[in-house]
């Protein structure tokens, strides 16, 4: 049997935004303390990793999001090792509302395995994954799914330059993995914008917002603290009430690419929750955008 860990968390109210739902950044957060008092429990703290001069990183992330937490809710999170390969590790976790069966999101974080020192991915060792999983990776473990390939960038990109804050890192050098999708999201509402489409705009006129059901967020290497960034989005995909986002994020001095993201973004009425169809002008107003 696969040992899981369980722990809860108040949501604060500065975890929210406008629409009154939890941020998506936020959710990474509570999944990121989840996983790390899951590991405590079977006797990795940070303390010892530190001692072991070793750390966890996150390679990639999918968050399938099935309602929203608003403040005042408590979310209760379960967390579990799916599987170990030679350096890297997946972890799945399951959020709901205190006291309800009902899935708020599903989510998996695929780590790997550093040497603090020389930064590198190093092979798990054998009482490490013996802590996580005494009876060894199940048979059935869900295979992984490719990371999606986006389609070349239209004409219409959209790019926004940033500088790594301070508040942006933490103790491990890096960009924290939460922050990510905090660019991500800016980067979609400064395209809105620079096309005439404020929220209050959609809002107002249209009394539809456009909500995240899934995240992919794959980091290839780490953004650290003065670098200036590049982040580009743009959109393909589209449906009745869906489309999809693909986002990339480079550095600017070397061009290196640093993070994709691909997200499934769902035009609702926010009074109903009930999906809405994409209007014909905000459309119209996207298309150099979109492939």
């Amino acid at each position: 049997m696969i040992p899981t860990h369980t722990i809860t968390f108040p949501v604060r109210y500065d975890e929210c935004d406008m629409y009154g739902h939890v941020n998506h950044a936020n959710y990474l957060r509570y999944m990121q303390e989840a996983a790390f008092a899951a590991s405590a429990a079977v006797g990795y703290d940070a303390a010892r990793y530190e001692a072991m001069n070793r750390a966890w990183l996150v390679r990639e992330s999918d968050v399938e999001y099935l309602s929203a937490l608003r403040y005042g809710d408590v979310v209760a999170i379960k967390t579990w090792v799916a599987d170990f390969r030679r350096v890297r590790s997946r972890r799945a976790y399951e959020l709901r509302r205190s006291g309800s069966d009902d899935l708020v999101v599903r989510a998996t974080t695929d780590w790997v395995f550093m040497d603090r020192t020389a930064q590198r991915p190093v092979s798990i060792p054998d009482e490490v994954v013996a802590a996580y999983l005494p009876d060894g990776t199940p048979p059935d473990a869900p295979s992984r799914e490719p990371f999606p390939q986006a389609p070349a960038a239209p004409r219409g990109v959209y790019r926004q330059r940033r500088r790594v804050q301070w508040s942006d890192v933490d103790p491990t050098q890096h960009v924290n993995n939460a922050v990510y999708f905090s660019y991500l999201e800016d980067c979609a509402i400064r395209d809105a914008v620079f096309r005439g489409w404020p929220v209050k705009r959609m809002l107002g006129e249209g009394g539809f917002a456009i909500v995240a059901r899934r995240y992919r967020i794959e980091h290839l290497q780490q953004a650290r603290l003065d670098d200036e960034l590049e982040v580009s989005t743009w959109i393909s995909d589209v449906k009745r009430a869906t489309a999809v986002r693909h986002y990339t994020i480079r550095r600017i001095t070397d061009d290196e690419l640093l993070t994709r993201a691909w997200a499934l973004w769902v035009w609702v009425d926010l009074v109903t929750g009930r999906p809405v169809r994409i209007p014909e002008k905000f459309a119209a107003d996207f298309a150099a955008n979109i492939v």
